[in-house]
């Protein structure tokens, strides 16, 4: 069981092969979730557009948030953190690499099992 957000990374994390995201809990209506990225960005011309919010924080780290429609990349370093409605359309632009960014991800009104 994992009781330290700074402890216990996964084997491809701690390599630094790819991003990883493991739930911390997860009920009916709340995920939460620890996402370890090590100098991942979205994939060119990938969006997320997630039909629940997000509430995220970065922990550890930083990385470079683009939301649609806006900009200026929005820069997110220890202690930072920003809510992201459902169907928002936005994108991860780079994470540190040298460091592992360590983010807080809080998924919220998840749809139902038979919602449309």
């Amino acid at each position: 069981m994992l009781t330290n957000l700074f402890g216990h990374f996964p084997e491809a994390a701690e390599r630094g092969e790819q991003e990883t995201f493991e739930d911390l809990l997860s009920r009916p209506d709340v995920r939460i979730e620890r996402i370890i990225s090590t100098g991942q960005a979205s994939p060119p011309g990938f969006w997320y557009s997630q039909p629940q919010g997000e509430w995220v924080m970065v922990v550890q780290g930083a990385a470079g948030l683009q939301i649609e429609h806006e900009e200026q990349e929005r820069v997110l370093r220890a202690g930072d953190f920003i809510n992201l409605p459902a169907q928002l359309r936005h994108r991860v632009n780079w994470t540190s690499s040298d460091e592992p960014t360590i983010w807080l991800a809080v998924h919220y009104d998840l749809p139902q099992e038979g919602d449309d």
